[in-house]
C-alpha cells in the first residue's frame, strides 16, 4: 500500500524523507546514466520521443496510420520484390499488399489519404528488367574476372549414392 502523507507534515519534508529512506535502501544505486553528464540534445524538441522509440525498439512507421503505412509499402515495393527469385513470388507479394489495401479502403477511414492498389503487371515488369540487369552485370563481372584470371573453378565431388 502506498504511504500517505500525514496532515501535519509538509509535502517538502515528506518527499525528502521518502527520498532519504529510498537512498538508504539503495534504490538509487546502479541507475542507468549514473555519474554521466546529461546529454545535450541541442534544439531537438522531439529528442525524448526518438530516445523512447529507440529504447523500446520501435520504428516511426509503426506509429503511422494504416493508410500511410500502406503508401510507404507501395513506394518501397520495387525494392521489396527485388530479391524475390520467382515471378510467382513477386505476384504473391503484390497480391497480399493489394488485399491489405482493399481491407483498409473498406474499413472506416481515419485520414483522407488516397491509397490505390499496386499495378501487379507493372511491378512484375520492373522486377524482370531489374533481374535482367543484375544478371547482365554478374555475367560482365564474371567475364572480367576470368579475363584477369582471378576466378577459381570449384571442384565438385560426387559421391555414388
Amino acid at each position: 500500500m502506498t504511504e500517505r502523507k500525514h496532515p501535519d507534515v509538509t509535502f517538502e519534508t515528506w518527499i525528502e524523507r521518502r527520498i532519504r529512506v529510498a537512498q538508504e535502501r539503495g534504490e538509487f544505486d546502479d541507475l542507468p546514466g549514473a555519474g554521466k553528464p546529461i546529454p545535450d540534445h541541442g534544439n531537438d524538441e522531439m529528442w525524448w520521443i526518438r530516445s523512447y522509440l529507440e529504447r523500446e525498439g520501435l520504428s516511426t512507421e509503426a506509429l503511422l496510420p494504416p493508410e500511410l503505412q500502406l503508401r510507404r509499402e507501395i513506394e518501397r515495393l520495387p525494392e521489396t520484390v527485388r530479391t524475390i527469385p520467382t515471378e510467382q513470388g513477386v505476384r504473391a507479394v503484390v497480391a497480399d499488399l493489394n488485399r491489405r489495401i482493399v481491407d483498409c479502403l473498406l474499413s472506416p477511414r481515419t485520414l483522407p489519404v488516397p491509397v490505390h492498389k499496386a499495378d501487379t503487371d507493372a511491378i512484375v515488369e520492373g522486377w524482370r528488367l531489374a533481374r535482367a540487369e543484375r544478371r547482365a552485370q554478374a555475367k560482365a563481372a564474371l567475364a572480367d574476372a576470368r579475363a584477369r584470371g582471378t576466378t577459381r573453378r570449384r571442384r565438385r565431388w560426387f559421391r555414388p549414392g
